[in-house]
């Protein structure tokens, strides 16, 4: 086989293992995407038996990223990447870090939901929950999204929503701190709210981690600690 060959061999070879490692990391995606919708029914429905299960899976999550990261470290150590290639690996593994994390959250989630099943539930059935779920959720579809069309615009789109998601953190845990104050009844529940919204604000604090990782894997450029504003501005002149 002639070098030119070879170096081609190489090439394909290389983009086939690339393509596989952001396919499963796209599938570790999904499935933490299905844990967290099931975590917020199972609080929202009082179905304790669906919020055990989603702690129970955790462990499929952790599987997940201790594979790929095994696949990562092989690539890095067979392929030798450079340039654009090693910011996808690197990429991937900050990701799937991220997703795990996201992982732990929604298990979190899923245990208190079961035990506030067994609790009256509110004459809201949990409405701020619902929403502020929603609104997180949204994010981490938007990013695996971005992620898998290497959209960094998009990115910066669903980034830009994690300040949203802070004001309605701060809006619901002033809330639950008035309840408590005002019916000493409600600490219970209350606090067990306030761990649930807890771990929706980090969850959107992970899903637009994902973001940034998307726009330093497009353009190259680490902007965990740029102002969104800056970023944009960037972007819009094509010089990130």
């Amino acid at each position: 086989m002639e070098k030119a060959d070879l170096s081609h061999h190489i090439s394909r070879r290389f983009n086939e293992d690339l393509e596989r490692v952001r396919n499963q990391v796209l599938a570790m995606g999904g499935f933490v995407e299905a844990q967290l919708q099931k975590a917020i029914t199972s609080l929202i429905e009082g179905n304790s038996s669906l919020g055990e299960s989603v702690a129970l899976d955790d462990l499929k999550v952790n599987g997940m990223e201790v594979s790929i990261d095994e696949e990562c470290s092989r690539i890095l150590a067979t392929r030798a990447p450079a340039a654009g290639d090693l910011r996808v690996i690197v990429a991937i593994i900050k990701t799937i870090t991220d997703l795990e994390r996201i992982g732990d959250e929604g298990e979190k989630i899923g245990l208190i939901a079961s035990r506030l099943a067994s609790m009256e539930r509110p004459e809201n059935k949990y409405r701020e929950i619902k929403h502020l779920g929603r609104i997180v959720s949204e994010m981490v579809h938007g990013a695996l999204d971005a992620f898998a069309r290497m959209d960094a615009d998009g990115a910066l789109a669903v980034a830009r929503q994690d300040r949203v998601v802070d004001e309605e953190y701060d809006a619901i845990h002033r809330q639950c701190i008035t309840f408590m104050m005002e019916d000493p009844r409600t600490i219970r529940r209350a606090l067990d709210v306030m761990w649930v919204v807890r771990s929706l604000e980090r969850i959107g604090d992970h899903a637009k981690n994902i973001c940034e990782y998307v726009i330093y894997m497009v353009h190259g450029k680490d902007i965990r600690h740029t102002r969104l504003e800056d970023v944009e501005r960037a972007l819009n002149k094509g010089n990130p």
